[in-house]
């Protein structure tokens, strides 16, 4: 009994130590930097989820969304309804939670294939590198897309380094790779799949693949993806969702809208994302494992990770973050290497192992100080610079609180999110309700804007022009005699 409450005590302390250090690192001004980039296109179809009722078919401006599927917009969603608020902290905190959600993963699921040392040695690395950092502090969808995998993989491996029914090694890994599905469709598989074929492959168990529980996996992860697609496509053109899709997928490998040099940083890119930790990667020698079956686990990983991460690096129109689901299994192999004692300096250099251990306090640090420190700091330096906010701004305080200013074919913009005025979407000039009193269009609209008749004898005129962060520019209109 003394020994099962050791053990219990001994987990209660790894995941109090992990939750205290993600909250350092990504709770601190986690909602003090205006929503950018593609943020917009994560949290306007949860507000206007929230306000339509319909989550099945996402929507941006009056315009469904068929580019993504809407787990994270679900997501977004929920936060803001059990808060009862709408601000970046609220609409980030998804995110933040599947990191965490990741790391609680290890310390408790991976433990026994780990160990207790390892296995919180491979939370840290996860929650302190910077791509998890970076990405896990903004509601995009790679957090959540990467989480989900890393999960995937984290249950699949640990029960099958530990023996378990077949049942219980593909069962559980199939809910997570379903909601990788709504989160950004079936990409995370081949990083999956990647760790499944190189463990098996050099334990000689193809047998698993053919289990009637593999088959079984692959039933439920489906579908949990139908449960969402199948109500899309009745709510939907189904011709029109089928053909977004197709493009999607397929545009990637050809090329479409093909940039040499961005392309050519892919992979620097993605080895970037794993900084500091990537720098440990020469120094493990698989021969220092003591154990064979150690040995072999750790080749497969190092196959599993670096295949894949380059295969996906080299499509013509991938970006460095689609490759960041190998970030879990080089987790768990640089904490392998760590506890094995597989980590060596090289040459000569005569270096105790206890230096590999302040290497690792270093690196645990700077992640540290860039959540609880970093992020604060910029948030400070750009609080003036929020041009997002002062678009907003600006449109507040012409727009009167009370009245329905409508978006003609907005796009996603972000500054809609900081608007205090109710919100209208049409699809353009011409379907403006006779009623309206202030529009916003974009620049393509202007002209039939200023010239319509629609509410002889008023006319409409610009009052304000607003720019985002990215230069894209709003005129503000406001129909009066």
């Amino acid at each position: 009994m003394s020994n099962i409450q050791h053990s219990m005590n001994s987990r209660f302390r790894a995941v109090a130590v992990v939750v205290l250090v993600w909250a350092v690192i990504y709770l601190p001004a986690l909602g003090s930097i205006a929503i950018k980039g593609e943020e917009g296109r994560r949290i306007l179809p949860a507000v206007r989820m929230l306000e339509t009722g319909n989550y099945i078919v996402p929507q941006i401006g009056s315009n469904p969304y068929f580019r993504k599927p809407p787990l994270v917009n679900w997501l977004v969603a929920a936060s803001f309804k059990v808060f009862g608020v709408r601000n970046e902290w609220t609409a980030r905190l998804p995110s933040a939670l599947a990191v965490l959600a990741v790391a609680i993963a290890f310390v408790t699921v991976a433990r026994a294939s780990l160990g207790a040392r390892g296995s919180i040695i491979a939370a840290l690395i996860w929650m302190t590198n910077i791509g998890m950092i970076e990405k896990g502090r903004l509601i995009e969808i790679e957090a959540l897309y990467v989480s989900l995998c890393g999960l995937a993989i984290i249950f699949w491996l640990s029960f099958w380094v530990q023996k378990k029914s077949p049942w219980l090694i593909w069962l559980p890994t199939s809910v997570f790779l379903g909601f990788g599905l709504l989160a950004k469709g079936p990409t995370h598989l081949v990083f999956f799949y990647a760790i499944v074929l190189a463990a098996l492959w050099h334990a000689k168990d193809w047998r698993l693949l053919l289990h009637p529980a593999h088959f079984g996996a692959i039933a439920m992860m489906l579908g949990i993806g139908a449960a969402w697609a199948i109500p899309f496509l009745h709510s939907t053109t189904t011709q029109v969702a089928m053909d977004k899709w197709s493009a999607q997928f397929t545009g990637r490998l050809k090329g479409v809208d093909f940039k040499f040099l961005s392309w050519i940083r892919n992979i620097p890119g993605g080895l970037i994302y794993f900084l500091p930790w990537v720098l440990l990667f020469p120094f493990v020698r698989f021969s220092k494992f003591d154990d064979e079956a150690q040995q072999r686990l750790a080749r497969a990983l190092a196959w599993a990770i670096a295949v894949p991460f380059v295969a996906v690096n080299l499509v013509p129109s991938a970006v460095a973050r689609y490759s960041m689901p190998v970030i879990v299994p080089a987790s768990w192999l640089l904490a392998m290497a760590y506890v094995g004692n597989a980590l060596q300096w090289p040459g000569t250099w005569t270096r105790s192992d206890r230096d590999w251990g302040r290497v690792v306090a270093v690196f645990v640090g700077l992640g540290i100080a860039i959540g609880a420190i970093g992020y604060p700091l910029a948030a400070v330096v750009l609080r003036n610079r929020q041009q997002v906010k002062k678009a907003a701004a600006e449109i507040n305080t012409l727009v009167p609180a009370n009245e329905t200013l409508y978006a003609v074919n907005p796009d996603y913009q972000p500054v809609f999110f900081y608007v205090t005025a109710p919100l209208g979407y049409v699809s353009s000039v011409k379907n403006l309700p006779v009623d309206t009193r202030y529009f916003l269009v974009r620049t393509k609209d202007e002209a039939e804007a200023s010239t319509t008749r629609k509410w002889a004898p008023l006319r409409a005129y610009p009052l304000a022009r607003v720019r985002d962060y990215s230069k894209r520019e709003l005129v503000l209109f406001k129909v009066a005699p």
